[in-house]
């Protein structure tokens, strides 16, 4: 295995072999307008009626005709008796959202106007469909309003409803096995107390599920596998069913390092160590057209194998488009080093409008990622950035 650990693949080359080795899910589910938030759709959306189906008012004021306004001012106004119907000189008062009286065809805003008793003092000329609605003017029947694969957000909900929709069917998210390996482990969920020296409290699977659901799949957690090959290969083949499996720990090449071995022994190891850093241990591969990422023990390695690897991964399975990153741009407040040959991984806070590195921010210092506001990453081919350069800092999800 240490021949395989040393052919050190870089980030993106090790992304574009796990990513043709995905492929995309096409089991589709229906779900509730007030469940459809990040979900995607699985089909065309086609409007079978019009939004609005009526002809509005756009503004508070008086349905008029038009005609009956013309020529009106301040210094020349128009007077218009209120009436229940319109007829040549009448008026009726409509708010925002009301339907346009039959024969009106113009809305006078408020505003333009002025009232004594039963009479309408017209102070502004308007012009037929001014301050009108007409139907279809949102949405008309036959439009497409939504592509399949479309990223549902809550305003496109809100459109759905209102062309009659109470679900709509989307794209079933991935089941993601998330397996912790480790004899030195102990489960946090029923255990808070110290744990005795030499074990440490099982963090990665809680880290890694709540990622998995962030990013869009459905995680499902395992009990502890202790670092036997045969234990994480029984754990392997049966979170088969699963779209997607984390094997969390066990990535070096030390004599408890079983995890890529297995994936490799049960189908094919794509990629073992990384050109990043925290993380070099982080091993990619397919068992069974499934897609297993090795993540590395220490939770900073483990963190930034999710973010460049399991992300992506879910994103293709899932069909999600990918979205614009956030990126901001600051000034370092202090130098960054790197080592040439690996994309560095330096965690962040601002200073006011500078970002500062995190010192003695190491792979297994996990509260180093909690304390940082965001992240930059070094280029491979540079050695790092000189106090006072600009960079690209990512916010930490």
């Amino acid at each position: 295995m240490g021949k395989v650990f040393k052919e050190r693949t870089s980030v993106d080359e090790a992304l574009r072999l796990f990513l043709e080795h995905i492929s995309t899910l096409r089991k589709v589910e229906e779900v509730t307008l007030e469940s459809c938030k990040g979900r995607v759709l699985a089909e065309p959306v086609v409007s079978e009626r019009n939004v609005p189906h009526y002809r509005r008012a756009a503004m508070d004021g008086y349905a008029v005709r038009a005609s009956d306004t013309l020529g009106a001012s301040p210094a020349n106004p128009v007077m218009l008796q209120l009436s229940d119907q319109i007829e040549e000189g009448s008026t009726i008062w409509v708010h925002t959202g009301a339907a346009v009286p039959e024969g009106a065809d113009a809305v006078v805003m408020v505003e333009d106007t002025a009232t004594a008793g039963n009479l309408v003092e017209v102070r502004a000329q308007v012009y037929p469909n001014r301050n009108i609605g007409q139907v279809g003017e949102d949405i008309k029947k036959g439009d497409r309003v939504f592509e399949e694969g479309h990223l549902l957000r809550p305003c496109d909900a809100a459109v759905l409803a209102s062309i009659g929709f109470n679900r709509v069917k989307v794209f079933k998210k991935p089941l993601v096995a998330v397996i912790p390996t480790g004899d030195e482990l102990v489960s946090c969920k029923d255990n808070r107390d110290v744990p005795p020296p030499g074990k440490v409290l099982e963090t990665n699977g809680l880290m890694s599920a709540l990622y998995v659901e962030k990013w869009g799949g459905v995680p499902r957690c395992t009990e502890i596998v202790p670092d036997n090959p045969d234990s994480i290969k029984k754990a392997v083949e049966t979170n088969l069913d699963a779209d997607m499996i984390l094997l969390l720990g066990g990535t070096s090449v030390g004599k408890r390092d079983h995890a890529p071995e297995v994936v490799s022994t049960l189908g094919e190891l794509l990629v073992h160590g990384i050109g990043v850093s925290p993380g070099k241990p982080t091993a990619l591969g397919i068992v069974n057209n499934v897609p297993v990422v090795c993540l590395p023990g220490y939770p900073v390695a483990g963190l930034i194998a999710l973010y460049l690897f399991v992300h992506p991964g879910i994103r293709k399975l899932a069909a999600i488009p990918e979205l614009p990153e956030l990126i901001l741009k600051r000034r370092l407040v202090a130098k960054i080093s790197s080592k040439i040959g690996y994309v560095g991984f330096v965690r962040v806070v601002f200073e006011g409008d500078k970002v500062r590195p995190l010192v003695g921010a190491g792979a297994g210092i996990l509260s180093s990622v909690a304390k940082a506001d965001g992240y930059v990453l070094v280029p491979e081919h540079i050695e790092g950035y000189e106090e006072g350069e600009e960079v690209d800092v990512f916010l930490i999800e």
